[in-house]
């Protein structure tokens, strides 16, 4: 049924989407599908990378672990945006065309008020395109 999960990747904070990482071992393994890990990351030096190509190879190295663990084919795809923060919605839309992704496995949180003037990006990036997007919320502890 789905033979490409995309999964936008956060490598400033991993530890908090372990639950969207576990969906998406099992659903690689259950459809046997590709992983595709995204990152989006800017021009300038940040707290992950310093350059566009020291951020690739970190995500590559992530792919990599990640395939340890799941067994399944990965890939990596970089987006380099001059405001990751404000252009990532649009970025991750178009990712999944770039890519080929017939499903996008994302984490999210809880509803809120302020959703409503700010939506949450699995929210817009599910309204925005036509794959399935499934949404994984933080585990309660």
């Amino acid at each position: 049924m789905y033979s490409k999960i995309m999964v936008p990747i956060d490598l400033a904070h991993i530890g908090v989407i372990e639950p969207t990482l576990e969906t998406v071992a099992d659903l690689a393994r259950h459809y046997d599908a590709e992983v595709c890990y995204v990152g989006v990351t800017s021009n300038a030096p940040g707290s992950v990378a310093r350059t566009p190509e020291e951020f690739r190879r970190k995500l590559e190295a992530f792919a990599q672990e990640r395939h340890q663990v799941h067994g399944q084919p990965v890939s990596t795809h970089v987006i380099v945006s001059p405001d990751p923060v404000a252009d990532l919605d649009d970025d991750l839309i178009e990712a999944i065309k770039e890519v080929g992704a017939d499903l996008v496995v994302m984490p999210t949180h809880p509803p809120k008020h302020i959703d409503v003037i700010m939506p949450s990006h699995g929210g817009k990036v599910a309204t925005h395109t036509d794959v399935s997007v499934f949404l994984v919320r933080p585990s309660k502890a």
